[in-house]
């Protein structure tokens, strides 16, 4: 069977980014935070539109008045657990406030990451094919309340596993058409990969960590795939130690001599580099892709995860 290559590439500049930022930052401040939904609407539609596989740039169709309505609902959420921990903290039951807090937090955030991942990915086109996500919120509870107590009785050495399953259960439900992810990543290997970055670290004062980066993002991209039937994308890391040396290096020089202004030229140039340092190739035809995914203009969960401040996985 003949394999194809498929090209991957970021052409979005940094001057654009930082002056998409300057208006968000400008909005967002005199607007007190409520412009700040257009402002992550605008931002999303900057990095998707300027990603191009196979010639195609992505789309999100995503809106500001979408993400405003989540915003209402998950600062609506938030305030109301907030209050009753300050109200509870505030009748001397800070013990119990402490509890509910983080049990709480064990159920809002796998279902924040469910809902987040839905929203984004429903609205997510490539060459008018949609992306879907299709995992289940009570699976995915489910598992983070498994991986948590094991992480914790197990001092934190669970986490490798946890973080896996965890990565493993998302790509696995992400679909584009009738092609769906997988991800072929352990914990085992994980942990050591961990391991050994961090005492190879410690050994060279620090000259190690570029290459240890190197071996996490490799890991990554190299146990990603994507399936239709029979046919196969496969991902393959081509990055270097020396590269995330450079990478790196250049970005902390770029942002310790601008005071912090080279902000979205670091962002732009480090998106690009890992996008450059993708390599795939398969038989999947996409021009044959078929569509299977319906719309969903929830996103209640987007907004959640921005508020509780942990990144999207991907």
């Amino acid at each position: 069977m003949e394999y194809n290559k498929y090209s991957l590439v970021f052409k979005g500049s940094g001057f654009e980014y930082f002056k998409i930022q300057l208006v968000n930052i400008i909005l967002t401040t005199i607007t007190l935070g409520f412009y700040y939904p257009w402002a992550k609407a605008r931002t999303l539609h900057f990095f998707y539109g300027n990603t191009h596989f196979n010639g195609q740039p992505f789309v999100f169709t995503g809106t500001g008045e979408q993400m405003f309505k989540g915003f209402i609902k998950a600062f609506l959420i938030l305030l109301c657990l907030y209050g009753l921990v300050i109200y509870l903290s505030l009748n001397e039951q800070e013990l119990v406030a402490t509890a509910l807090l983080y049990i709480i937090l064990l159920f809002i955030i796998p279902l924040a990451i469910h809902g987040s991942y839905r929203y984004r990915f429903a609205k997510t086109i490539w060459s008018g094919i949609r992306f879907g996500y299709m995992g289940d919120k009570w699976e995915l509870l489910m598992l983070c309340i498994k991986g948590t107590f094991l992480t914790i009785v197990t001092f934190g050495i669970y986490g490798a596993w946890f973080i896996m399953n965890l990565r493993r259960y998302l790509l696995c439900n992400i679909k584009i058409g009738d092609a769906r992810f997988s991800y072929k990543g352990v914990g085992g290997e994980y942990f050591w990969l961990n391991v050994k970055g961090y005492l190879l670290s410690i050994f060279t004062f620090g000259i190690y960590f570029f290459w240890w980066q190197k071996d996490l993002f490799a890991y990554f991209v190299n146990n990603l795939r994507l399936t239709k039937g029979d046919q196969t994308m496969l991902l393959k890391s081509k990055a270097t130690g020396g590269d995330f040396l450079a990478m790196i290096m250049v970005n902390l020089i770029l942002f310790v001599f601008t005071l912090g202004l080279a902000t979205p030229w670091i962002v732009v140039r480090t998106t690009r580099f890992l996008l450059e340092n993708i390599v795939l190739d398969g038989t999947i035809t996409f021009d044959e892709l078929r569509q299977t995914q319906e719309n969903f203009d929830d996103a209640t969960g987007e907004d959640i995860a921005d508020f509780l401040d942990f990144g999207f996985i991907i």
